[in-house]
């Protein structure tokens, strides 16, 4: 077969890339017929269809906010595909990966036995600007504390995926997931037809099934509902697809309180209990009486509610201990500690510049490392040290010694490439991946088939968020064995009302979301 005219210049590629093995031209046969379906297409054609999508996606409001701006999420035309059974993989690592965190919040919001046995120094989790001493002795309903999780991976220059960081407070993307999957399949039905790809359409029921599995004990048919900072919160599309995908309410802050350390819903027949709050507000905001005290999005009383026993929070307050990048370094220690396994998924080579000796070592290599804030997140705060200045590296330097508890340091990783439209043609751009995962208690994990992948659309670039220029992909799991597709939910994409007229206040309130999204990355897009 000729190459394709939109191929032309592809390769070679430096590094693994997931289309072209070898030097770049010979097609892996996973993705044979989608590079035939691109050729037969033509540009024209292609770009047609790339363009209606485009198009799509900004109708339907499908955006991400950077900085208190709007804009549509990019969406790439040509999906990413995965063998089964490397997905196989993924799957079991992120299932292990969040047992081991969930033991961990267990023990140490608990017995903290691990301090004891010298797992992980005490100071390395009080530390942490996560750690929540106010639900310390708070055991949740039914064991879990990650009710959703998003475990960010790499694939290395072998091909092997590597686990980048960890997301447990409040991950969020999974919206993007589903409405990928939508328009593609959409703009490329007779690809699409051509493969026997995993679904996606069931997460919002997996999710809905973990939230009820976590009702307080006693309550058979809890009410749950979306917790959300509202409009002005960058995620806020997705808040609004996943209460109506579940069949929930949504509510804001102001329409709950607290009564008798019981949280109630103001509805037009009076106050209704509630049982499981999904929230999409930080730690910071949740609580006025135990955290910011000026918060006007969060519920007054609810953490007492918790600690009653009348109301479960999803995810638990305090998971952010396990995101904090450094704790990210005794990931292979914790799943050897509670598990007794070798860790499925690695992580990438990380140094705690916290320590001295490795301190000295990384100081010295500053400019051959990346450096990353431990509670930094999309992508703020990164500096590669290759790509930084002298005078860069200088302030880092400075930065490091006042504070390098603050810190961790990596070697540069040549993320893997996938064939990505750009504007000279289809290229190789680089990529990571974000699975999603439900909990919903006795082992039970359920991984999405898919995730979110994230693709650096500059050539070159390694930072994959849309707020440095990035887009996303539809992440196609091929099936194996009986595992079939599925349709997907109808109206999936219809337009959410938030049924919320502005008030005299509601200033103070946007302040208030757009402060919460600068100081977190997981109440936010994670584009």
């Amino acid at each position: 077969m000729d190459t394709p005219e939109l191929l032309d210049g592809y390769g070679p590629v430096k590094g693994f890339d997931e289309m072209y093995a070898g030097s770049g031209t010979e097609v892996r046969p996973i993705y044979e017929a989608v590079r035939a379906a691109f050729s037969e297409m033509g540009p024209d054609e292609v770009r047609l269809r790339a363009d209606s999508l485009a198009s799509s996606y900004l109708e339907q409001g499908i955006t991400f906010g950077v900085e208190g701006e709007e804009r549509p999420f990019p969406l790439d035309i040509v999906p990413r595909l995965i063998e089964a059974h490397d997905w196989e993989h993924v799957e079991r690592g992120v299932r292990q990966r969040v047992l081991a965190l969930e033991a961990f919040l267990d023990d140490i919001y608990g017995s903290g036995e691990l301090f004891a046995d010298g797992v992980v120094p005490r100071s390395t989790v009080m530390t942490s600007p996560h750690y929540a001493r106010v639900v310390a002795g708070l055991d949740p309903a039914n064991g879990v504390r990650i009710h959703v999780s998003g475990i960010d991976l790499i694939r290395d220059g072998d091909g092997d995926f590597r686990v980048l960081e960890d997301n447990v407070r409040v991950p969020s993307g999974v919206s993007y997931v589903m409405t990928n999957r939508r328009a593609l399949s959409a703009s490329l039905p007779e690809l699409f037809a051509d493969h026997r790809i995993r679904p996606v359409a069931q997460y919002s029921q997996q999710l809905l099934a973990a939230l009820r599995a976590a009702a307080p004990a006693g309550v058979n048919d809890p009410t749950v509902v979306v917790l959300t900072p509202g409009v002005y919160n960058s995620a806020y599309f997705e808040h609004t697809l996943l209460a109506r995908t579940m069949g929930v309410e949504l509510v804001e802050g102001r329409d709950l309180v607290c009564r008798s350390g019981r949280v109630m819903m103001r509805t037009t027949n009076g106050l209704e209990p509630v049982h499981v709050i999904y929230r999409r507000i930080d730690d910071d905001w949740l609580d006025p009486q135990q955290f910011r005290a000026e918060s006007t999005l969060g519920v007054p009383g609810i953490i007492n509610a918790a600690r009653a026993g009348h109301v479960t929070i999803a995810n638990a307050i305090g998971n952010g201990v396990a995101d904090d990048k450094l704790l990210y370094t005794y990931l292979p220690d914790l799943i050897d500690y509670y598990l007794g396994e070798e860790p499925i998924l690695k992580n990438v080579d990380t140094w705690r510049v916290g320590e001295a000796d490795q301190r000295e070592e990384v100081l010295d290599r500053l400019d051959e490392l990346v450096l990353k804030p431990v509670d930094g997140s999309g992508g703020k705060g990164i500096v590669i040290g290759p790509a930084a200045s002298t005078a860069e590296l200088d302030e880092l330097r400075t930065k490091i010694l006042l504070d390098p508890r603050a810190w961790i340091a990596q070697p540069v990783i040549s993320l893997s490439t996938v064939p990505t439209l750009v504007e000279d043609g289809i290229r190789p751009r680089h990529v990571d991946l974000r699975p999603f995962a439900v909990n919903k208690g006795d082992g039970d994990v359920w991984v999405l088939p898919g995730g979110l992948t994230r693709v650096a659309l500059p050539e070159g670039e390694l930072i994959v968020n849309s707020s440095r220029g990035g887009g996303s992909k539809d992440t196609w799991i091929l099936a194996a064995g009986s595992e079939v597709d599925e349709d997907e939910e109808s109206g999936l994409l219809a337009s959410a009302t938030t049924g919320v007229g502005l008030e005299p206040d509601r200033m103070q309130v946007q302040e208030q979301e757009q402060e919460q999204q600068q100081s977190s990355g997981q109440g936010r897009s994670p584009c």
